[in-house]
């Protein structure tokens, strides 16, 4: 595990424009940007703010124009294209608002499934799927499709799928968007636990005020630049981890 110093992403110049008919819309102008592991990092901006094209560039899925990104020590891209797909596999977790989950498969195929992409054999997989859904909060729903499952749950599955993977990056773009107040505090604190307890770097987008509670940083991004950087005071210390899986179970 990373210590909760260490940066693990540190971005420079990102620059992006996408074409729109005869004109371009110039979405990032030449933004700098770093992440701490164990660091729950907000960007938070209105919408076309750039915030969730920062998080591609930053992730893998989009390859800037100009500028660059240091992850875990990698220039991302600076790997050829199957090698960052490589690298996202291993070393990030994704999570979206819309939950991005397979119809016709239980929830723990639905974890499993990317550790089997991983190259997980089979029997460490579903052991390592069993215990990201119950750290979650779902060990009586394992079995559940997502059609028998409300939506704080599909988005807890989606948060376990990221988790088994064991990743030093978990990118969440918009994740409690689609949920009630309730169900978006358990996602949050989930995304919290992430970067405490596994030492993650958590970058989350959101337009969401409530959110800012539970970050150690907020960046604010508007019309493509960053206008606002503020590091929160955790004067209080975290949540117990058994208060807050009671509270899951709960919920």
């Amino acid at each position: 595990m990373s210590s909760a110093s260490e940066h693990a992403i540190k971005a420079h110049g990102l620059y992006k424009r996408f074409k729109t008919g005869r004109t371009h819309i110039e979405v990032l102008k030449r933004v700098d940007f770093d992440a701490l592991h164990g660091d729950v990092t907000m960007v938070m901006g209105p919408s076309g703010s750039g915030k969730s094209t920062l998080v591609a560039a930053l992730s893998g899925l989009l390859r800037p124009d100009e500028g660059k990104v240091t992850t875990l020590g990698q220039d991302l891209w600076g790997l050829r294209a199957g090698k960052i797909d490589k690298f996202r596999l291993d070393h990030c977790g994704f999570i979206f608002q819309g939950f991005n989950l397979f119809s016709a498969l239980t929830a723990l195929q639905q974890v499993e499934i990317v550790l089997k992409y991983q190259g997980v054999p089979k029997r460490e997989a579903r052991r390592r799927a069993a215990d990201a859904l119950t750290e979650v909060g779902l060990e009586m729903r394992m079995h559940s499709r997502p059609a028998e499952m409300s939506g704080g749950e599909k988005q807890r599955v989606a948060i376990a799928r990221a988790l088994a993977k064991q990743p030093q990056l978990l990118f969440a773009d918009e994740p409690t968007s689609a949920l009630d107040g309730e169900n978006g505090q358990i996602v949050i604190r989930l995304l919290q636990r992430a970067a405490k307890s596994h030492g993650a770097a958590v970058v989350c987008v959101t337009h969401d005020p409530r959110l800012e509670a539970y970050a150690d940083r907020v960046i604010q991004i508007e019309d493509g630049l960053i206008l606002g950087d503020q590091r929160i005071d955790r004067s209080q210390p975290p949540l117990d981890p058994q208060h807050q899986r009671h509270d899951l179970v709960e919920a």
